[in-house]
C-alpha cells in the first residue's frame, strides 16, 4: 500500500490544506479529534494512505505544515480539524537563510516555522 506525505506551505497552502483534511476526514469517517466514527469498513480499507494510527486509537494525518509566520499555524491548530495534527516539533529554520544571504547577498525572512505532524517521528 502506498503512503502519502502531504506538504502544505504558506497562508494560502495551509488554508487549502485545512479544507483538504476536512474533506479527507469526512470521506474516511474521522471526526475532528482524529477518532473513527464512520459506518462502513470501506472507509477504513485504505486509511493508511493518508493517516498513521496512534497508540491511543486516533488517526493522525501524515503531513508537514509550514509558514513564514506562526500565526497561520495557530489558525490551523485552532480550526475545526486542528486537533487531528500532532505537534511533534516546531523548527525555526535560520541557518539556510543565512547561507543564502551570504551567497546571493539578499535578505530573506528568518521566521520560517515548520510543524511536523508525524506520530513518533522527529525530522
Amino acid at each position: 500500500m502506498r503512503e502519502i506525505l502531504h506538504i502544505q506551505g504558506g497562508q494560502c497552502g495551509n488554508q487549502i490544506g485545512a479544507k483538504f483534511w476536512e474533506v479527507v476526514c469526512a470521506e474516511h469517517g474521522i471526526d475532528s479529534t482524529g477518532r473513527y466514527d464512520g459506518d462502513t469498513d470501506l472507509q477504513l480499507e485504505r486509511i493508511n494512505v493518508y493517516y498513521n494510527e496512534a497508540s491511543c486509537g486516533r488517526f493522525v494525518p501524515r503531513a508537514v505544515l509550514m509558514d513564514l509566520e506562526p500565526g497561520t499555524m495557530d489558525s490551523v491548530r485552532s480550526g475545526t480539524y486542528g486537533q487531528i495534527f500532532l505537534r511533534v516539533e516546531i523548527l525555526a529554520v535560520t541557518v539556510l537563510f543565512v547561507l543564502m544571504e551570504l551567497q546571493f547577498r539578499v535578505k530573506f525572512s528568518r521566521n520560517l516555522w515548520v510543524i511536523v505532524c508525524l506520530t513518533g517521528t522527529t525530522i
